[in-house]
């Protein structure tokens, strides 16, 4: 009792003195936490108190129904309420109440070790802007995460955040992290759900801020009840988050293979079938060549739309490649470009008609038309994209500049 009385009338004391004097505010979302709720909030304070750190501690309750806000006003915690559901949209209403330099948030389940705050603080007074901790560094003990989370959806994708974004963590979910309320503003976060954790993670990355990883350990909770997290739906949020925000592994790289791998089959095509393994392929294969081909095209340019859409709207940093590309690529190069595309079609076209007339307009050879008509089709097509698609980028880049 001693060091919880002794926390606060630090925390009054600070609060005489001004919001800008609390170093530290330990945000703890909250809904329906009354069986740990009470031993979180006393490890938090009596770490902070033992460490010589100025901070507070806030419960942003999500809309408990149980005991919950009584016992984090009794154990001198600033409780804010959250009317929107979800675990973002709780730590979103919790952060911007907190009136600390820096935030560092955590599950009051039980499992997290509040012990380790002082490994976060000393982190962030060096400078960094994010200091993520790091389970599987520190410790997981039994029965502390489902082996299918351990072993294959934290692993997985913490792998896929690494490959998307090159981010530099090995625990991309870990929910003890800490983090400068500067750099969290320039963030402008939104997701509302368990994506929350890996939106933090990738728009640092992508605004290259100073990161750290500490390590720091899982321990069962202390819940009798079942946890907030669904495994699979949280899961496919997560990863479905990554894929949004990487319009290069999404649309851009699928996009380049189906372009090299239709271009390859109508090049490799072209002059006669050809016969592999006892196996002969024609024109019916040249027309999937030219789907792929299409297709890919498509692909690629929805992953140029998608990020100067992102860059305008704030929610990806500048490119400056892309900005250097359409400083010398503007509308009349895709119009020209298209042009040409188009023109090369229809010369195709008026070959393949000329052939026919050649045969009286009677029946042909399909195998040898095909070989006209399928390419010129292809490139009357991809000029006419790519004419859409310049008005398209245009308008977007209207914003832009």
């Amino acid at each position: 009792m001693a060091s919880r009385a002794s926390f606060e009338a630090k925390q009054r004391t600070v609060s005489e003195r001004g919001p800008e004097e609390i170093e530290l505010s330990v945000v703890l979302p909250c809904l329906n936490e009354a069986e740990t709720l009470e031993s979180s909030i006393r490890k938090v304070q009596r770490t902070m108190t033992e460490a010589g750190i100025a901070g507070e501690v806030v419960v942003a309750d999500n809309g408990s129904s149980d005991d919950s806000i009584e016992i984090a006003q009794r154990n001198g915690a600033r409780v804010i309420h959250v009317t929107a559901r979800g675990y973002g949209n709780a730590l979103m209403g919790g952060i911007a109440a907190a009136k600390g330099r820096y935030v560092l948030m955590g599950d009051p389940d039980g499992s997290y070790d509040f012990g380790h705050i002082p490994r976060f603080v000393t982190e962030l007074r060096k400078g960094a802007e994010l200091v993520m901790g790091n389970r599987f560094r520190g410790g997981i003990q039994p029965g502390a995460m489902p082996a299918l989370h351990q072993y294959l959806g934290n692993p997985v994708l913490s792998g896929l955040g690494r490959l998307f974004f090159h981010s530099p963590f090995g625990d991309f979910h870990c929910g003890l992290r800490a983090f400068s309320k500067a750099a969290y503003n320039c963030l402008r976060l939104q997701t509302a759900g368990m994506e929350f954790a890996s939106e933090m993670v990738v728009k640092a990355t992508l605004m290259k801020l100073a990161m750290v990883e500490v390590p720091t350990t899982l321990s069962p909770d202390g819940r009798s009840r079942p946890p907030h997290l669904r495994t699979w739906r949280d899961g496919w949020r997560h990863l479905r988050f990554l894929l949004l925000y990487s319009p290069r592994w999404l649309f851009l790289y699928p996009g380049l293979l189906l372009m090299m791998v239709g271009s390859v089959l109508e090049l490799w095509l072209l002059p006669s079938a050809k016969t592999v393994g006892g196996i002969t392929f024609d024109v019916h294969t040249m027309l999937y060549g030219a789907a792929f081909v299409l297709l890919g095209f498509q692909s690629v340019a929805f992953a140029t739309f998608t990020k100067i859409f992102a860059i305008a709207e704030g929610l990806f940093p500048p490119d400056p490649v892309l900005e250097k590309v359409f400083r010398y690529v503007g509308l009349e190069t895709g119009l020209l470009i298209g042009s040409a595309l188009i023109a090369c079609g229809l010369g195709g076209s008026l070959y393949a008609v000329h052939f026919w007339r050649s045969q009286h307009f009677g029946m042909l050879d399909y195998s040898r038309t095909m070989r006209l008509v399928i390419p010129s089709i292809l490139l009357l097509v991809l000029g006419l994209q790519t004419v859409f698609a310049s008005f398209f980028l245009s308008v977007l880049g209207m914003r832009r500049r």
